[in-house]
């Protein structure tokens, strides 16, 4: 059959880590069809010129909290602008599953999902009535689960409430969830022990999927923390995942070293750990998560701009040390002032608490992915991760500072991540492939986001195709609306 689309002279970077190779890519049905020398197509063919430029798989983005975005903003311009294709949903103990209908998420991730959906396939059906502009799959989250049979309620589990929440990990796997994550210093996950989250885990495991967990400590306590994340893999069955590694907080720095030996010494005994990372030495989040408001961390205060903060707009972008000297008032008091105001719990923070050389301790890790951690509330000024990390560790720490090889980066952004979170025949340039694909320049791609004008997309990206569907065309967006809510270790391109 003729190609429905041709992209000619492009160096090809296949997403597996070998060397770039120069030639032309032929996509039909929406997979690859001919990669090298595509000598004719068809006249209604479509033809597009990468005059050089390098044509790799599209990145997955794999830490993201976009199960709302999926519904509220199915063009989805943040992520495709970036070159993401996929996006790995669900994270941090907090997801779309098991949804309460008409109940207003609390965890200021993923806002109100709206919908009468209640597991993994009914969310998929909303998923697919909204046309997103990427694929996504998802993982079930510990806090959401906890949330709905517990409420926040600092205790134990009944054996009866585990079991309700065993059975919501066995559906969500069933339907084509990839796995179970944890956010362990959220409420209510931080009351639960290691026992009661490896009882949940183990469904997972047995499914073959993964624990993905944003851990219980990422400072003081980082390296105990890995060992509980290994622990749980172990006990469970599951796949281990680390979320954003990290060693937060300037007397912690450099711990990163210690933490990946870790990972690289249990791997060796057997374990099968993973991490991501994002290239920003801010991290981002729920502010009334990192408060105790009888004893206001005034070091923590001070490394803290507000992202988004409903009850005083007019802070937002603006540093707390800086209104509080403005207003000449402790900064505690300000702290304690947004948080315990009228809608003050959805205050987003950005915190200013990573080392740049712990950041690229990590990117050399061969076992690192790329996740943006990105949270899309579009109102105020959000972290500017959710516009530019992939763009970010392309020109940044491959370009500038030669971090990364440009072929070891892509590897780690395509086939390793969409191998790890089962996404068949995704992640590589060959045939037979589903046809997510990105043509860019490596000497321009770059992020343009910053802190104080966040919501900028990134130059040097030329076109982004999803399942062979043109979705980006030099900065527009096409509204294809190729995407799909994908099925772990599922190819589900047809469902």
């Amino acid at each position: 059959m003729p190609a429905d689309l041709v992209i000619r002279n492009v160096r090809i970077v296949d997403g597996t880590g070998g060397p770039a190779t120069d030639g032309d890519v032929a996509v039909e049905g929406g997979r690859i069809t001919e990669v090298g020398t595509v000598t004719s197509a068809a006249a209604n063919t479509t033809e597009l010129n990468g005059n050089g430029r390098v044509l790799s798989p599209g990145f997955v983005d794999t830490h993201t909290h976009d199960d709302g975005a999926l519904l509220a903003y199915p063009g989805l311009e943040f992520k495709v602008a970036q070159g993401c294709t996929s996006l790995v949903v669900g994270n941090c103990g907090f997801s779309a599953v098991p949804n309460r209908p008409g109940q207003q998420s609390s965890d200021g991730l993923l806002g109100k999902l709206g919908g009468d959906w209640t597991g993994v396939e009914g969310y998929r059906q909303a998923v697919h009535a909204r046309k997103p502009a990427a694929n996504a799959i998802t993982l079930i989250g510990h806090n959401t689960m906890r949330q709905a049979v517990l409420g926040n309620e600092k205790r134990d589990p009944t054996p009866e409430e585990l079991a309700t929440m065993r059975g919501f990990v066995e559906q969500a796997m069933a339907e084509g969830a990839c796995g179970f994550s944890t956010g362990l210093i959220y409420v209510p996950g931080r009351w639960s022990k290691t026992d009661e989250v490896i009882e949940l885990a183990t469904p997972a495991g047995e499914a073959g999927g993964i624990y993905a967990t944003h851990m219980r400590n990422e400072g003081d306590r980082l390296l105990q923390a890995v060992e509980e994340a290994i622990t749980v893999g172990r006990s469970s069955g599951c796949l281990v995942h680390i979320s954003h590694h990290k060693a937060a907080g300037q007397p912690n720095w450099g711990l990163v070293d210690h933490s990946l030996a870790l990972v690289d010494k249990a791997n060796g005994e057997g374990a099968d750990v993973t991490l991501d990372v994002y290239p920003y030495t801010a991290g981002s989040g729920r502010m009334i998560e990192y408060f105790n408001l009888d004893n206001v961390s005034v070091p923590l205060a001070e490394v803290i701009r507000l992202a988004s903060c409903p009850a005083f707009p007019e802070y937002e972008g603006r540093m707390l040390v800086d209104i509080a000297s403005e207003e000449s008032t402790p900064i505690e008091t300000i702290v304690r002032r947004i948080l315990t105001a009228e809608k003050g719990d959805r205050t987003i923070c950005i915190h200013f608490i990573i080392d740049e050389a712990d950041i690229e301790t990590n990117l050399r890790h061969p076992l690192m992915m790329v996740g943006s951690d990105g949270i899309p509330d579009l109102k105020g000024r959000p972290h500017p991760r959710l516009f530019g990390t992939f763009p970010r560790v392309l020109g940044e720490y491959v370009r500038k500072r030669g971090v990364l090889t440009l072929e070891e980066a892509v590897r780690r952004m395509t086939s390793l991540s969409c191998d790890r979170f089962g996404l068949v025949d995704r992640g590589r340039v060959a045939l037979g492939q589903h046809a997510d694909l990105v043509i860019f320049d490596p000497d321009t791609v770059i992020d343009t986001a910053t802190y104080d004008d966040p919501k900028q997309e990134p130059t040097g990206i030329d076109w982004v195709i999803v399942n062979g569907q043109v979705t980006v065309d030099h900065g527009r967006h096409t509204g294809a609306g190729a995407g799909r809510l994908l099925s772990y270790r599922t190819d589900t391109a047809t469902a």
